[in-house]
C-alpha cells in the first residue's frame, strides 16, 4: 500500500469515526444509551482500524519479501554478468602481455 493511499484510508476513517460520534451526540437517548453508543463505535472502530493495520502490514511484509527476491536476483544476474566480463578482460590482458613480451624479446635480439 502506497503511503497516499494509507493516508488517504486513515482520512476517510477518522472522518467517519468523528461523523458517526457527531450523530450519536445529536441523537435523541437518554445519556447513559448515548455513552454506550459512542464506547461500542469507538471499541469497533479500533477493532476495524487494527485488523485495517494488520493486514496492511501484512501486505506490506509481503511486497518487500517479493522485491527483496527480485533484487537478490538482479543482483546475483549482475555479478554473474560482471564475473563472466571480467575473465573475458583477463584473457585479453594476458594475450596482449605475451604479445609485449614476443615483442620485447625480439627487440632484444
Amino acid at each position: 500500500m502506497s503511503d497516499n493511499s494509507s493516508n488517504v484510508l486513515l482520512a476517510l476513517l477518522t472522518g467517519a469515526a468523528i461523523g458517526a460520534g457527531i450523530g450519536i451526540l445529536y441523537a435523541p437517548d437518554e445519556g447513559i444509551k448515548t455513552r454506550k453508543k459512542i464506547k461500542d463505535k469507538a471499541l469497533e472502530t479500533k477493532h476495524d482500524l487494527t485488523e485495517r493495520i494488520s493486514h496492511a502490514k501484512d501486505e506490506l511484509t509481503k511486497v518487500a519479501d517479493e522485491r527483496k527476491e527480485v533484487f537478490e536476483q538482479k543482483l546475483e544476474d549482475t555479478i554473474s554478468t560482471m564475473s563472466y566480463k571480467a575473465d573475458e578482460i583477463i584473457v585479453q590482458l594476458e594475450r596482449k602481455l605475451e604479445e609485449i613480451r614476443k615483442k620485447n624479446a625480439q627487440l632484444q635480439k
